[in-house]
């Protein structure tokens, strides 16, 4: 996954970035209180990237993402992505991630099951943690067994997956929305 540009765009949550090539999106940075830690992340992971205006297909899903982040349903599975460099099984766990709708979830043993390999639990929640895309993978939809969060490699953790699933009225089963109950949830935390 090589990124010729990236950008930095505003969303409800936070600053968040996308990083694109001629082959495809091939990053995306969480959402960050300060814009120069998502700048600086961006350019750890694409040395050789240049901050630029993004084309139209890129701002498409930057719109998207603006709008998901405000409640909005919104789907990226047309989205175009660079994941050459992502190992096939990681990929198949991202195309089953990719395909949950906003509002809903699954637990790592879902996507285990749907894989056919129920013991790849594991393997499945070390493959979203290695999620070079996030939110357009949106790796935030699955949940460890019982509805419990699991793990979230984005800066601001555990926060932010439940921030974002809060906005989505996330789901499991039948069960009523997931996090609105939870303070941490529903507020963002007040800069200092």
């Amino acid at each position: 996954m090589t990124a010729q540009s990236f950008a930095l765009f505003e969303t409800a949550i936070g600053t968040c970035a996308i990083a694109w090539g001629e082959s495809g999106i091939a990053g995306a940075q969480l959402p960050e209180r300060d814009a120069s830690k998502v700048r600086a992340r961006l350019r750890k992971r694409f040395p050789d990237g240049a901050e630029a205006a993004p084309p139209a297909w890129v701002q498409s899903v930057i719109d998207d993402i603006i709008a998901l982040m405000k409640g909005e349903k919104r789907d990226f599975e047309t989205a175009k992505l660079d994941l050459d460099r992502v190992p096939p099984f990681h990929r198949r766990v991202y195309d089953i991630a990719r395909a949950i709708p906003p509002g809903e979830v699954l637990t790592y043993g879902d996507v285990a099951k749907r894989l056919d390999d129920p013991g790849a639990a594991r393997a499945v929640g070390q493959a979203l943690g290695a999620n070079p895309i996030p939110i357009i993978i949106p790796c935030h939809r699955v949940l460890a067994s019982g509805g419990k969060t699991g793990g979230f490699s984005a800066p601001l953790g555990l926060e932010t997956k439940m921030k974002m699933l809060t906005i989505e009225h996330a789901k499991l089963g039948n069960n009523p929305t997931l996090f609105a109950d939870l303070p941490l949830a529903a507020k963002p935390r007040r800069k200092s």
